[in-house]
């Protein structure tokens, strides 16, 4: 690409572990400018990644929890107060959980976390994308949202039934991707693009840390998924590689891909937008 990258600045949530300290790393290389929002630290041991904070190049917020607005609300504030602009917004953080739990707004936490956090942080950091050169937002979605049979968004936002990894966290993956598909045309006028992105099958297993996936999918991540670097390159050409100018889609494998329920894209972004502007711009936690 025939740009000076030295002038380009991503933001990624989730930047310290797994895929998203993968990306770091790979765009830190590229001499990118990148601006973290994580819950946990950085590894002490990285060199690299400590010279970047020693340097500024890598300018990390710290905060507790993503899906709790109060937090959220604080540590965005202070984001728009010290950064000037962003080329590529990478909405990374997730996780799947072990049990059914819910936010401190009383939704289910994958929800809340992997669909409604990343619009809020869109609608939020909006002004410092239009600031940017890329202008595109990154959106980590799954190919577990194929597995999705039903989709009902009161059903999602508040379940009756748990299961691991094809219950909650597949039907928030897809409808993150939904509401990716809904926005591209209202953001294009704007001339931000934004697309969700599978990032493939990686080990990000880690030692001490309770994982919300059934045991043979645990099994066969530490036997036969690539690691981290591989869905970093996913998120990676998903923004800068051959579909870097088409926005509102899905990559699968690296392709465009379809969605289920396309029918419903429009009314889960309507949901959303209604959280936010009522919950979180209205102030109530």
């Amino acid at each position: 690409m025939n740009m000076n990258q030295r002038e380009n600045i991503a933001m990624i949530t989730g930047a310290s572990s797994g895929i998203g300290l993968e990306l770091t790393r790979k765009l830190l290389s590229e001499n990118w400018q990148v601006v973290a929002l994580n819950r946990s630290d950085f590894p002490a041991d990285d060199m690299r990644i400590q010279k970047a904070v020693n340097s500024g190049w890598l300018r990390i917020y710290k905060i507790a929890d993503l899906a709790d607005y109060a937090s959220l609300r604080r540590t965005l504030a202070d984001f728009k107060d010290k950064e000037q602009r962003i080329d590529i917004l990478f909405n990374n953080a997730g996780g799947s959980f072990s049990e059914l739990s819910y936010s401190k707004q009383g939704r289910e936490k994958h929800y809340e976390l992997m669909t409604v956090v990343p619009y809020i942080i869109l609608m939020e950091l909006k002004e410092l994308l239009n600031k940017g050169v890329l202008k595109t937002v990154i959106n980590t979605s799954s190919s577990a949202l194929n597995y999705v049979k039903e989709f009902n968004i009161e059903i999602l936002e508040r379940p009756k039934t748990f299961r691991k990894l094809l219950g909650p966290y597949a039907t928030s993956k897809l409808a993150l991707s939904l509401w990716t598909h809904a926005i591209a045309a209202q953001l294009a006028k704007e001339g931000i693009k934004i697309r969700s992105v599978d990032p493939g099958g990686n080990n990000t297993l880690r030692k001490g840390k309770k994982s919300g996936l059934p045991i043979v999918v645990k099994l066969l991540m530490k036997l036969f998924f690539s690691p981290p670097a591989h869905g970093a390159n996913q998120l990676y050409e998903g923004a800068l590689g051959e579909h870097r100018n088409e926005t509102g889609v899905f990559l699968l494998k690296g392709q465009v891909a379809d969605l289920k329920f396309e029918d419903h894209a429009q009314n889960v972004l309507e949901r959303i937008h209604t959280i936010y502007k009522h919950e979180f711009l209205g102030g109530y936690t």
